[in-house]
Formats: C-alpha cells, sequence, structure tokens
C-alpha cells in the first residue's frame, strides 16, 4: 500500500477503517484462533472472539476496485492487482516455510516442501481434507484474485456498466442464498468443492463493496442500496451457519452482528466527510503507515505469531504480554513484508508492463 502525500485525497476515515480492520483480525487470531488451533495454549485473559476484520477487507477491497478500475486500461488495472497481491504471498508464503522449520514446535505441524508449492497454488478451498495452509489467513488471497479478475472481465462487457451491474449484483447475491440449503446437508463432493472453491460464501461481501460504491456516487437510491445491504447482511448470517457436535446448525451470531455494524461503517465513510477533524494531526502519519503496511501484516502475523505465543507461554510470560507480542511480531514481518517485497515488486512489474505497452504502440506505430 502506497502510503498517501501531502497532496493525496484519500482520507484519514479510510486509513483508519482499514488500520481497525487489520487489528481485529490479529485479535481474533491471537486471542481465539491460537487457543482453538493449539489446545495447550492458555486461555487468553482478554478474547476476542468474532470473525469480522477479514471480511471486511475483502468488501473495502470490493469498493476500491470500482474506485480505481475505470483509471487507465482494464488490463493496466488487472496486472496492478496481481502486481500487488502475488508477490507478497509469495514471500510471505517461503518465509513462513522457512521460520516454521527453523524453529520447529514439537508435536506441531511441520510443512513439507510440497505443501509450500501447494499452498502456493492455492489449492485449499478446492480441496481442505488434501491440502494443507501453511497459514489459514491466507484464505481472502483467491478470492480477492478472482474478484479483481471478475470486476476486469464485468468492466470490458457490457454487463459491468449502466443497469446491468445492478442485475449481476443481485444474482451474485441470490444465487448462492439459494444454494445454501444444499450446502448445509452434506452436500456432493464436486459441489462443495466448486462451491467452496469459488467463494460462494463470501460473493455477498464482494457484492455490498460494489454497493457502497454505487451509493457512495449516487448510482442508486437509499432504498435500494439498503435492500442489497440488508441481503448481504442477512447472507452473512446465513452462511455463519456450522454444524455442532450434536449435529445442529448453529449461527455464529456475534460475528454477523459485528460484520452487519462495519458494513454501515464502511458505507457511513465511503459517503460522509472524512474524520480529519477528529482524528488528531499527530495521530495521522502512524495511522497511515499502518494502514500501508496492512496486506503484509495480514499475510506474516497468524502462523508465526502463535509460535512467539507458544514460545512465551513456555517461558512463563503472562497472556497479555504473549497477545501483545503476536500483534508486534504481525507488525514487524509485514513492515518488513510491505518495504523489502510488496512496494518494490509493485514498483518494478508495473514499470515492466508500462515499458512493454510503449514498446508495442511504437511497434504499432512504426508499422
Amino acid at each position: 500500500m502506497v502510503i498517501p502525500g501531502k497532496g493525496s485525497r484519500r482520507k484519514i476515515s479510510w486509513d483508519v477503517v482499514r488500520a481497525g480492520c487489520v487489528t481485529l483480525v490479529m485479535l481474533y487470531h491471537s486471542t481465539t484462533v491460537s487457543v482453538e488451533f493449539h489446545p495447550e495454549i492458555e486461555p487468553r485473559t482478554f478474547a476476542f472472539p468474532w470473525q469480522v476484520g477479514a471480511s471486511m477487507l475483502l468488501v473495502i477491497s470490493a469498493y476500491f476496485a470500482c474506485v480505481t478500475i475505470g483509471r487507465g486500461t482494464v488490463l493496466r488495472y488487472w496486472w496492478g492487482r496481481i502486481a500487488r497481491l502475488l508477490p507478497a504471498f509469495v514471500a510471505a508464503s517461503v518465509l513462513i516455510f522457512l521460520l516454521t522449520r527453523a524453529f520447529r514446535i514439537e508435536g506441531w505441524y511441520l510443512p513439507s516442501v510440497r505443501d509450500l508449492f501447494e499452498h502456493l497454488l492455492m489449492l485449499w478451498h478446492w480441496n481442505p481434507a488434501e491440502f494443507e495452509f501453511l497459514d489459514v489467513a491466507h484464505w481472502t488471497v483467491p478470492l480477492q484474485l478472482m474478484g479483481f479478475t471478475a470486476a476486469a472481465l464485468l468492466y470490458r462487457s457490457r454487463w459491468g456498466h449502466g443497469d446491468r451491474i445492478i442485475g449481476v449484483l443481485w444474482l451474485a447475491m441470490l444465487l448462492p442464498l439459494v444454494q445454501w440449503p444444499i450446502r448445509a446437508s452434506e452436500p456432493p463432493e464436486l459441489y462443495r468443492m466448486l462451491a467452496d472453491g469459488l467463494g460462494f460464501h463470501r460473493w455477498h461481501l464482494f457484492v455490498a463493496g460494489v454497493a457502497i460504491w454505487l451509493w457512495s456516487v449516487r448510482r442508486i437510491r437509499t432504498t435500494h442500496f439498503a435492500a442489497l445491504l440488508g441481503t448481504a447482511m442477512f447472507a452473512q448470517w446465513l452462511h455463519s451457519f456450522t454444524i455442532a457436535p450434536s449435529g445442529e446448525l448453529v449461527p455464529d451470531v456475534g460475528s454477523s452482528v459485528c460484520v452487519a455494524i462495519g458494513l454501515c461503517v464502511i458505507a457511513l465513510v465511503a459517503r460522509g466527510p472524512d474524520w480529519d477533524a477528529v482524528i488528531p494531526v499527530a495521530a495521522r502519519r502512524p495511522i497511515q503507515w499502518y494502514a500501508g503496511i496492512s496486506y503484509g501484516v495480514y499475510l506474516t502475523h497468524q502462523s508465526l505469531g502463535h509460535m512467539v505465543v507458544r514460545r512465551l507461554q513456555d517461558l512463563g510470560a503472562p497472556t497479555s504480554l504473549q497477545t501483545l507480542a503476536m500483534l508486534a511480531t504481525g507488525v514487524l514481518l509485514g513492515w518488513g513484508i510491505t518495504r523489502v517485497v510488496e512496494q518494490p515488486a509493485h514498483r518494478y512489474l508495473m514499470r515492466t508492463y508500462d515499458r512493454f505497452v510503449t514498446e508495442r504502440s511504437a511497434v504499432s506505430s512504426g508499422a
């Protein structure tokens, strides 16, 4: 992420929201998921039990896809998204692999080289019983890549413009809802593979992001927007059901409520005034810096952070210190990935693309 300069028109409120979302992700993974994945880790004194931050980051990604897709060619937009996401994902995956093996914890998952390659191919959603995550937090990466690709294809077609896009949004929202009974009733493996691989149960988050953009630029009326956003909230609740040990379907009400609140906050940020009047000047640069490394933080904090928690527990550190250490580890590694890989790789790949396009244009003109 590029930190905006003094002349940037980007709202500080977006940086606050992005920073808040990645912090909620880390709190959830450090205080709840760490104990669920590794039962020998002590329960936290403070626990944040709601899965909300990653979902909100997908909504924000969809919103800003709408903001940026009209700047330049569609192909350059798509290449820019690939150049931003993939190098950092590959670097973070390799880093997690190396550090997990170098500082292995007895009894914990130890990835092989094959696991690394399968992780880099992002095969987990398609067959989770066969392919392991190096870091479960990476589940959003293939969904973002598919979302950005779908956005580019739609924008190039007549279905991405005018009133047709509204129909596409409703179809993307309602199709998974109609199929939910199949998903909830032990479906055939082929169906499960396609539904999970294509992220059916997350489409409503991308729809919500696009709907928020349409409403913020006054392309849809508030009543229509409320219907779309309300349906997205319902979809979030419906898709949160899991099967309890008793066989009963149980919804994650807390996370669903948090996502609903988050959708409203993002909508208000998109259409409302900036928060510069209430954010102290001294806090703006740190917030912008943190928001600027948020993708790197997201990629690196979970698996390695759990190792830090376990090591500190073995040393007798209190749980609050363990949690703070996991957060600090995520920020430090995220900063490193951003500065060493994400930003330089993005600049290089975009320069390479622009040079290639310029050369092609020169050849075509000469012809």
